[in-house]
């Protein structure tokens, strides 16, 4: 399985949505861990990057 490269700032689009309704996460910090943060609630997590990586359907990079 491949690293799914993401910087901090991007916006990930995920294939189950959170309990507040949202199925966006943005990107707060990342490592071996990456800090989230709800684009709905503000609810923040921090997560083993495996478990993300194979939630995530779509990376949406917010630099411009």
């Amino acid at each position: 399985m491949d690293i799914i490269k993401f910087n901090v700032g991007d916006i990930l689009t995920m294939k189950k949505n959170h309990p507040c309704g949202a199925d966006t996460l943005k990107v707060l910090r990342t490592g071996s861990d990456i800090r989230v943060q709800c684009t709905l609630c503000g609810r923040d997590m921090t997560i083993p990057r495996e478990k993300l990586e194979k939630n995530i359907k779509a990376v949406n990079n917010e630099k411009a």
